[in-house]
């Protein structure tokens, strides 16, 4: 079964609180999204192996500790994912960047794919699922159903702000895949908007409001 973890950093807690502010503008809330990214992945690789390896110091040799095994990739979904890409990729370089293209229908609120472009090996990869909202869950778990017919196996979920309604429906659609959440709100109003949230992520990284 995954697991749910809702972040209790106290970093987290404070820079989600500049994104919900109205007066936060874009170029503040693109890199607030971005450190809050980098620090939530921090948070999210706790749990990976390692493993031991023998190298040389300019001292002596040494047996030191290396990620072991499966390589990691990033898979924002279009567009307010690739907000969150940056500060991932500044915890870890080496990751190789896909991407999902999702809208969500604004009569049904139900995803609509238009794009998915993956690494060639991302099957063979710990793949982290990024979005900055989990609203009615739809889009993360169309994303991710994309990728498990992919034979990508490996997956994990994170977002900056999170429903109850949403993270049901992950755990529904998807209770292998473990699900990171920087702050847990109320609810969803009539309209599929996160209450308090933070208004509409992609318009506000991109100043397209």
């Amino acid at each position: 079964m995954g697991k749910v973890t809702v972040m209790e950093h106290p970093l987290i807690q404070h820079k989600i609180g500049w994104l919900r502010r109205t007066t936060t503008g874009s170029r503040d809330f693109r890199s607030i999204v971005s450190e809050v990214a980098m620090l939530m992945c921090y948070e999210a690789t706790r749990e990976l192996e390692l493993t031991e390896i023998e190298i040389e110091t300019p001292i002596c040799k040494a047996v030191v500790k290396e990620l072991k095994g499966k390589k990691l990739a990033v898979v924002p979904i279009l567009r307010a994912g690739l907000g969150m890409v940056e500060g991932m990729l500044t915890m870890i370089p080496a990751a190789k960047v896909g991407h999902i293209g999702l809208y969500r229908d604004p009569e049904t609120l139900e995803p609509v794919e238009y794009y998915c472009k993956l690494p060639e090996d991302c099957a063979e990869r710990e793949v982290f699922v990024v979005d900055p909202m989990l609203a009615t869950g739809g889009s993360a778990a169309a994303a991710i159903r994309m990728l498990k017919e992919k034979n990508v196996r490996n997956i994990h979920f994170m977002c900056i702000i999170a429903a109850p309604e949403g993270v049901k429906a992950m755990a529904k659609a998807h209770p292998d895949v473990d699900v990171y959440i920087g702050a847990l709100d109320e609810k969803l109003n009539d309209h599929g908007y996160i209450v308090p949230g933070l208004g509409d992520a992609g318009d506000r990284i991109f100043g397209t409001q």
